[in-house]
C-alpha cells in the first residue's frame, strides 16, 4: 500500500482545522495510542488529531482522501484485537472529546449522542430519567463509538440483544469527507439495503461514527439475581439450555469457575458470598414487580435443583447483588493480574454447544501444558477463554498460542459457531476470519469496503 508519509504541509493543515493544542506528533503522542489492551498489536501513529466536531473530521477525511494519508478512528482503546492500532501511522483519528449527549427524546425514547460518550454515562444518565439502555459490555469506561464499532454485547444479551440491535440512527463521515446520517428515529425500517447495520460492526473500517441516535427502554423497576453452585462446570452449562426452553428468559446467565472466584478476591479484596462448589451459574431477572421476577427465579431454581445443583442463593439485597457481580466484573483483571501475559479467544456457539467446547478446552490445557482459563456468557453461547503466558518463554509462549488458537476457532466452527462473539475482528484474530468464512464471503466483505473505501485509508489493515 503506497501511503503518503506525513509532512510538514500535512501537520500544517491539521492543526489549521483543529489548533495547535490539539495535533500531536512523535514523542508528544502518548504511548497509549499505538496499542489497544491486548497490547501485543502495537504501531505508533505519525500524527494524532483530537477531533470536536463532525466538521473537523470531514475536513480531515476529505484531506487524508485526496492525499492518500491512512486514518485510524480510535475511542478508549478498549478493544482486545488490535482494532484501533495505526498500522500503517498516519493519522490517528481520537474522538474522545466528541463526548456530549445531544438529546433525549422522551417521546420517542432515544438518545443521541457523539461517539465520545462513554457507556458508563449513558446508563447514568439515563436511569436518572428512568430510562433504560440494555447493552452491558463488560468494560463501562469504553466509548459508544468503540462498542458501535464492534458490536459489543455483553452480559444482557441473552435478553434484550446487543448494541446494533438499539441503534436507530448514525452520522458518520465517510471516507471521502462526505457527510452521511442513515436511520433515524424511526421504529421500523424497510427501506433499501440496511447501511446502518453494516457500519456497526465494521470496525472503523467503513465511516468514522460521529453521531449515534440510541433506543432506550422503560427502566425495569426490579432486579433479584441467584447464584446456583454445582459440583462440575458441566453440569452447570448443562442445565442452561434447560433454562432457555422453559421460557423464564433470564436478563443474563454467567458461568465460572471457583478458581476465577478466587482470583476475583485476591484482586478486590471483596469475599464471595459462597466457594463451597466447583461451579456455578450466576443469573439476573428483572421485571416491573417482585411477584412477576419471584415466578420466574422459582421456575428457573426447580430446573437447577432437578438438574444436580447443589442448592440456590438468591441475593435479594443490593449489597449482595453488588458482592456478586463486582467478583464477575473483575474476573478478566483478576486474571490478568495473575500473570505474565494473556491472550483471548472470543468465541460463540450455540447454546446447547457451550459444554462441548468448555470441555474441549480442559483437554488443549492438558495436551499443551499451558493454562486456561474461561468464563462466559452461558446464556448467548459467547465464550471468553484465555490462554495465559506465565513463565513460558517468548518462543515457547508463541508457538503455543498459535497452537491452541487454531485448535479452539476450528472448534467453533466445528460446533457450528464463529470465530467472535462480541469483541471483533480487528489484526489479530483476521486470519480465523477467513478460515471460518470462505474466500467468497471474504470477497463480498472486500467489495463493501471498496464501495466505502475506494482508496483503502480507513482503518487499513483490519478484518482482511
Amino acid at each position: 500500500m503506497n501511503y503518503k508519509k506525513i509532512d510538514v504541509r500535512d501537520i500544517d493543515y491539521l492543526i489549521s482545522v483543529c489548533t495547535k493544542d490539539r495535533v500531536f506528533i512523535g514523542d508528544d503522542i502518548n504511548e497509549d495510542f499505538s496499542h489497544d489492551e491486548l497490547g501485543d498489536v502495537s504501531s505508533k501513529p505519525e500524527v494524532m488529531v483530537e477531533v470536536t466536531s463532525t466538521l473537523e473530521v470531514s475536513k480531515i477525511m476529505s484531506y487524508a482522501y485526496e492525499n492518500n494519508i491512512p486514518v485510524t478512528p480510535r475511542g478508549q482503546g478498549t478493544g482486545l484485537v488490535g482494532a484501533c492500532v495505526p498500522l500503517y501511522g498516519g493519522i490517528l483519528l481520537n474522538l474522545n472529546k466528541m463526548n456530549k449527549i445531544l438529546e433525549l427524546d422522551e417521546e420517542n425514547l432515544t438518545l443521541t449522542v457523539e461517539p465520545g460518550v462513554l457507556l458508563m454515562e449513558i446508563s447514568e444518565y439515563v436511569e436518572k430519567q428512568d430510562l433504560f439502555y440494555p447493552p452491558d459490555p463488560g468494560e463501562k469506561s469504553a466509548t459508544i463509538g468503540g462498542n458501535i464499532s464492534t458490536n459489543a454485547g455483553g452480559m444482557r444479551a441473552v435478553k434484550y440483544g446487543v448494541t446494533k440491535d438499539y441503534v436507530s440512527g448514525l452520522e458518520v463521515v465517510l471516507a471521502n469527507g462526505e457527510i452521511l446520517n442513515i436511520g433515524g428515529k424511526v421504529v421500523k425500517n424497510s427501506s433499501g439495503y440496511n447501511i446502518k447495520d453494516l457500519i456497526v460492526g465494521s470496525e472503523g473500517t467503513l465511516a468514522v461514527v460521529t453521531k449515534a441516535v440510541l433506543k432506550l427502554m422503560p427502566l425495569p423497576k426490579k432486579a433479584i439475581s441467584i447464584l446456583v453452585p454445582f459440583k462440575k462446570l458441566e453440569d452447570a452449562i448443562d442445565t442452561v439450555p434447560k433454562i432457555i426452553k422453559s421460557k423464564s428468559i433470564p436478563t443474563a446467565i454467567e458461568f465460572m469457575e471457583t478458581d476465577a472466584i478466587i482470583a476475583a478476591e485476591e484482586f478486590l479484596g471483596v469475599k464471595f458470598p459462597d466457594k463451597s462448589a466447583n461451579a456455578y451459574l450466576l443469573l439476573t431477572f428483572d421485571g416491573n414487580n417482585t411477584k412477576e421476577i419471584e415466578v420466574a427465579y422459582e421456575k428457573v431454581a426447580h430446573i437447577c435443583l432437578a438438574n444436580k445443583a447443589l442448592d440456590v442463593l438468591i441475593s435479594d439485597t443490593q449489597e449482595r447483588q453488588d458482592s456478586i457481580w463486582s467478583a464477575r466484573g473483575a474476573f478478566l483483571e483478576a486474571i490478568k493480574a495473575s500473570t505474565t501475559e494473556m491472550d483471548e479467544c472470543d468465541v460463540v456457539v450455540p447454546r446447547n454447544k457451550v459444554a462441548d467446547f468448555v470441555k474441549y478446552t480442559s483437554k488443549l490445557q492438558q495436551k499443551y501444558d499451558i493454562r486456561i482459563k474461561s468464563f462466559g456468557h452461558a446464556g448467548d453461547g459467547n465464550l471468553h477463554i484465555y490462554i495465559l503466558r506465565d513463565d513460558l518463554s517468548y518462543e515457547q509462549w508463541k508457538n503455543k498460542l498459535g497452537d491452541v488458537f487454531k485448535c479452539m476457532y476450528d472448534k467453533s466452527i466445528e460446533l457450528g459457531g464463529k470465530v467472535s462473539g462480541e469483541h471483533g475482528i480487528g489484526y489479530a484474530k483476521k486470519e480465523y476470519l477467513r478460515e471460518s468464512m470462505g474466500e467468497k464471503s471474504i470477497e463480498l466483505l472486500k467489495g463493501i469496503k471498496r464501495a466505502f473505501d475506494p482508496k483503502n485509508i480507513l482503518n487499513p489493515g483490519k478484518l482482511f
